[in-house]
């Protein structure tokens, strides 16, 4: 029997009961969504992980306090991070190149009559080549892969210099909207502003600026505050030495570990940090990299798919049981017609054959139905996973071939079945 007649007989088979055939279908429709949406959330978790962490460059290491609990309350642990401890990290330390810190708080600026409560953020000179490689801001409109440089983030003037910032020079710059409101339309470059009360001269303004990510646009006021030296910004600021937020440079970014390990050491000698009775270092400080970020939240990201490919597994599976079941029903009552076939010279693989390929055939049509749910299902999906949905091109034959095999593992035993009945005795069956 060829092939094509093979083909016509199972399709005969299953037409016969449109119904029936339908609703055997749902069980591979809903497995097939199942996975495609999975591994497109799975796919949008991971872009949103890295896409969280871009702001992180490779050779980046941050240096972070260490908190401990107390009375319910955060607290630092040890001694905090100094200026000083950066200061001379880089000097001291073989493979970090440069090192970036900032620290921030509220202040009151004033000029003429006006006066502001805004945000301070104390930098070092490096800050602007930091922020351009983050990534994270660009000026207002910015064309989509237009590089930038240090000069379009500035409306007017300029950054300060490295000698200003370790010379803790009386200078700032403010940001656009904080211009705005401040000089109401006059020039501010070459002002002087009072920050509490500390005198500064204003040496450039932002551009507008707005977050690469459309969706932080409206939570962020990237436009409001004021920037100075770091030096400058601790003793305008604060009474006591306030905790900085410090990030190094790695020389090599092939060389991370060997970084942290000197980074630790280095940090340990100036915080006198010891040894507890079991030989650990009590650190006071922690050391993170973009790949122990990522490594980290990709694991979290990886886990949560793997039970959602689960889920959807499952779900195949008992879509191909459904088919089992309606195979063997119709086995059965189709035992005299598997009989007439088989007195008349039909093989047994025929049989199979037919039984086989309706089985495929069903499975195969669950499988383009359940492709089409699911790749409509993914917009919907990202809704509900705020936006996190990609879809993965391969997960669109995987799916198929996965329905097609649940159609061959569960058909299998129905085909087989049918073609070993005994011609005589199915030909008596009522």
């Amino acid at each position: 029997m060829s092939l094509y007649n093979t083909f016509l007989t199972a399709l005969r088979g299953l037409t016969g009961n449109k119904l029936r055939a339908a609703l055997t279908t749902l069980g591979i429709i809903i497995g097939v969504a199942s996975v495609i949406a999975t591994l497109a959330l799975g796919q949008g978790a991971r872009a949103a992980v890295e896409a969280s962490f871009r702001h992180l460059g490779s050779d980046q290491i941050q240096v972070s306090a260490k908190k401990a609990i107390e009375d319910g309350e955060l607290v630092p642990f040890g001694k905090p991070l100094t200026y000083e401890d950066g200061l001379h990290m880089s000097a001291a330390v073989e493979l970090v190149d440069r090192v970036d810190m900032s620290v921030e708080g509220k202040a009151k600026i004033r000029h003429g009559r006006r006066v502001l409560d805004t945000v301070v953020t104390g930098l070092t000179a490096d800050a602007a080549a930091s922020v351009i490689a983050a990534g994270q801001v660009q000026p207002a409109g910015w064309p989509e892969d237009e590089p930038l440089s240090a000069a379009d983030f500035f409306a007017q003037g300029r950054f300060f210099t490295t000698s200003e910032a370790l010379a803790d020079a009386e200078v700032c710059i403010l940001g656009h909207q904080t211009a705005v409101d401040l000089f109401e339309g006059d020039d501010p470059l070459g002002e002087t502003v009072w920050v509490n009360r500390q005198r500064c001269l204003v040496i450039g303004v932002l551009a507008e600026l707005e977050t690469v990510d459309a969706q932080l646009r409206y939570q962020s006021e990237v436009n409001e505050g004021l920037l100075m030296p770091i030096g400058t910004a601790i003793h305008n600021l604060y009474d006591e030495e306030p905790m900085v937020f410090i990030t190094a440079h790695a020389v090599d970014e092939s060389q991370m570990g060997l970084a942290k390990v000197q980074i630790a050491a280095y940090l340990r000698e100036r915080h006198a940090i010891e040894q507890d009775a079991d030989g650990d270092w009590q650190y006071d400080f922690s050391l993170t990299t973009k790949q122990d970020l990522l490594g980290a939240q990709q694991e979290a990201a990886q886990t949560f798919s793997l039970l959602l490919i689960a889920l959807a597994i499952v779900s195949l599976v008992v879509g191909g049981i459904g088919i089992m079941n309606v195979m063997l029903v119709s086995v059965t009552e189709r035992t005299r017609e598997i009989g007439i076939r088989l007195a008349v010279g039909a093989r047994q693989r025929d049989v199979v054959a037919q039984f086989l390929l309706e089985a495929m055939l069903l499975s195969a049509a669950g499988g383009l139905l359940g492709i089409a749910a699911g790749t409509l299902a993914i917009p919907l999906a990202a809704i509900l996973n705020q936006g996190m949905a990609v879809l993965d091109p391969a997960s669109i034959p995987l799916a198929f071939g996965v329905a097609l095999g649940t159609g061959v593992a569960f058909g299998l035993y129905p085909a087989l079945r049918a073609s070993r009945f005994d011609p005589v005795e199915a030909l008596r069956y009522e």
